[in-house]
């Protein structure tokens, strides 16, 4: 019995090698295993399920296989690919999640989440994904014709960049305050998120009890995935990329 995270791969046409990675940790790790989370940040960027670039039916064929296996899919939005639909998760075989979302694994309610919005010290982004979040706004964003989405995604793209280099790294990360109100108002002595880029395994004291939070790593030199198997501890673990 076994249960695979992973999340902040920035899949994109640029980084073919991290699309290989990906798809040969599919064929050797997740066929046939119990559940694969997928946990924001999937993609570098996502305009609408009605771009179907050949990057994105790649993908979405390879986890379609996955699931066939008897391999259950979940999809959570990150702040990159928030604009992934049902009609994607449909050709991936995959089920979209609320984001948070508490699972039962392996008898542990866990706590899950992309791990964006525990970075409130960064006050500015926080307006910014409180009105891309927004279904309002999305559903303007999404009438949009294609090629004013795809300007559009390079525009944001390019001043999130600029703004990030003039960011301290603690702005960046989250707030201790803010993970321990989340896992209490969850109920929950475990966390697992991405976001951060910063993958790494906490101890800290939530509930008035010790608990943990787990932080997924990003794609960009190494695959990370966590391992979680009943009546085990979760591993993280990490290989180069080629």
């Amino acid at each position: 019995m076994t249960t695979l995270f992973i999340s902040d791969l920035h899949l994109e046409e640029s980084r073919p090698d991290i699309t290989d990675a990906f798809l040969a940790f599919l064929k050797d790790r997740t066929f046939g295993i119990d559940r694969l989370f997928i946990l924001g940040d999937f993609f570098e960027a996502w305009i609408g399920d009605d771009e179907r670039t050949p990057l994105q039916e790649l993908v979405a064929g390879a986890l379609r296989e996955v699931g066939e296996s008897g391999t259950e899919i979940f999809l959570m939005h990150g702040n990159r690919d928030f604009l992934i639909g049902e009609d994607f998760c449909k050709r991936a075989s995959a089920t979209l999640l609320d984001d948070p979302t508490v699972v039962d694994l392996y008898g542990t309610p866990t706590l899950l989440m992309h791990g964006d919005s525990l970075c409130t010290a960064d006050v500015e982004y926080q307006k910014f994904r409180a009105n891309m979040r927004n279904p309002q706004y999305q559903k303007m964003i999404l009438q949009r014709p294609l090629k004013d989405r795809q300007t559009m995604a390079r525009q944001l793209r390019e001043i999130s960049m600029a703004k990030n280099q003039g960011k301290e790294e603690s702005i960046m990360d989250v707030t201790p305050e803010e993970v321990v109100r989340e896992m209490e108002a969850h109920k929950v002595q475990r966390l697992i998120h991405g976001h951060t880029h910063r993958p790494a395994i906490h101890d800290l004291e939530a509930n008035g009890e010790a608990a943990r939070r787990i932080v997924l790593g990003d794609w960009h030199s190494h695959a990370w995935w966590l391992t979680a198997e009943a009546g085990k501890e979760p591993v993280l673990d990490s290989y180069p990329l080629p």
